[in-house]
């Protein structure tokens, strides 16, 4: 009985590191491109236009606040953008202006499905 607790709890640790948490739901765009390994940064920004940077819902005022302030110290930090599919491309570029503005180098996460 102790081994079977043990596996289960195994199995769930190993899962749930799995799981891309965030606070907002939003539907990737798909696409055929590759997944990135290395992720420092997460910006995710819903249908809504509400932004999550590093699971931390903000206003779009304080979104390069808090981008810089979680790169400080990373050298070639990567700042992975989760965009909804219904997000107009105007509001893509201007977190992506962002990234330009501070030498930042970002990516749009997309479905491989």
């Amino acid at each position: 009985m102790t081994d079977l607790v043990f596996l289960l709890l195994i199995f769930f640790i190993l899962t749930s590191t799995l799981v891309t948490s965030s606070a907002l739901d939003i539907i990737l765009p798909k696409s055929k491109a590759q997944t990135v390994k290395k992720k420092d940064i997460t910006i995710t920004v819903n249908e809504d236009l509400q932004f999550d940077v590093n699971g931390t819902i903000v206003a779009y005022d304080e979104v390069e606040r808090q981008i810089l302030a979680a790169t400080q110290g990373l050298e070639e930090a990567v700042v992975i953008l989760r965009a909804d599919h219904n997000v107009p491309t105007g509001e893509t570029v201007r977190l992506l202006d962002i990234g330009y503005r501070n030498r930042l180098k970002m990516i749009i996460a997309t479905d491989p499905n």
